[in-house]
């Protein structure tokens, strides 16, 4: 007979179903020796494989809000809307068209990566380079942008992929990141194949009182090379250490035991010679009695020394350190 749930039972199921923490699809494929589909390019499969990536947005931030206040000479605030995975067809299908779309690449990773900024945001820097207000009053959403408003985007985003390329040094990874073109039509855009992966951020961008967005995309095969350090981070800090301890730790170093033994020398006999030996047989060594021992410290040699006597026990002298060049 098939054991029945009790009412506590049935409610924490209830509740793990409610929060995803159980897939009854799933579980019902297991109980019939079924096989259940995984998706290798799930975009919930990669999530939070990256978490060391809003340090480096972290900083951009920081830095590119100075240089973009001074480029446009107007107060710029930036802040994180929020990072998630796509495959890379459906980000595409989030951005309008036309859109200012920059293919840049992150020397020396493989693949290139995309930088975006909306209609709004374009439009206002554009406006405030050009001596306006940062808020222009008409908004052509639909046209294709001009030569003169590319160039003046291409400088930005430049900008914006040097700020990029200082944040990249909190993952102690050496980063030179190259803007390759412009691109105003996402259709024309193919980094990657469309079901591959790539992590999106979002940031908001305010101008004065004209807010626009600014989204990074980076192929999960661009990172793959460097996902420890985006998983564990980079440079530690060297003032959250404990001089206390590390003292005591260098203290204890110093008392703890090692296993020290000369070598005098060695000698091949055979096993019948081994058998017949008797008290008062000499065995001759390689090395003559004028010649240094070797010193070894836990196995390994490390000096040479002369022997000697020293207050009535057998000592060694020490004469210099054992290079690794030579052959003991």
């Amino acid at each position: 007979m098939d054991k029945l749930l009790t009412k506590d039972e049935i409610e924490a199921l209830l509740v793990a179903v409610s929060e995803g923490r159980i897939d009854p699809e799933k579980e019902l494929a297991h109980e019939r020796g079924g096989v259940v589909p995984y998706d290798l390019f799930n975009t919930t499969a990669h999530k939070g494989l990256m978490p060391n990536l809003d340090i480096v947005y972290d900083s951009f931030i920081r830095y590119h809000r100075v240089s973009m206040s001074n480029r446009l000479r107007k107060i710029v605030e930036i802040k994180k809307i929020g990072a998630r995975p796509y495959k890379f067809d459906d980000f595409l299908k989030t951005l309008p068209s036309p859109v200012c779309m920059g293919i840049f690449k992150i020397d020396p990773l493989k693949g290139a990566s995309v930088l975006t900024m909306d209609n709004n945001l374009v439009y206002a820097i554009i406006d405030s380079v050009l001596g306006g207000s940062g808020a222009p009053s008409i908004m052509e959403n639909n046209r294709l942008y001009t030569s003169i408003e590319l160039r003046i985007m291409q400088k930005m985003m430049k900008d914006a992929l040097l700020d990029m390329e200082k944040s990249w040094i909190h993952l102690q990874h050496d980063a030179k990141m190259n803007l390759l073109r412009l691109e105003m039509n996402p259709r024309l855009v193919n980094i990657v194949p469309p079901e591959y992966l790539v992590v999106s951020m979002e940031l908001e961008i305010q101008i004065e009182n004209t807010r626009g967005s600014m989204v990074f995309a980076i192929p999960y095969m661009t990172v793959d090379p460097i996902k420890e350090k985006l998983k564990y981070g980079g440079q530690i800090d060297t003032e959250t250490r404990d001089p206390k301890w590390t003292f005591k730790l260098s203290t204890e170093l110093c008392d703890a035991p090692m296993a020290v033994n000369v070598e005098m020398g060695h000698a091949n006999i055979t096993l019948r010679e081994l058998l017949h030996l008797e008290l008062g047989d000499t065995i001759m060594l390689n090395k003559d009695v004028q010649s240094p021992m070797v010193m070894k410290v836990g196995g390994v040699g490390k000096f040479l020394g002369a022997p000697g006597v020293y207050r009535g026990n057998k000592a060694l002298q020490i004469l210099r350190n054992i290079t690794r060049e030579e052959v003991l």
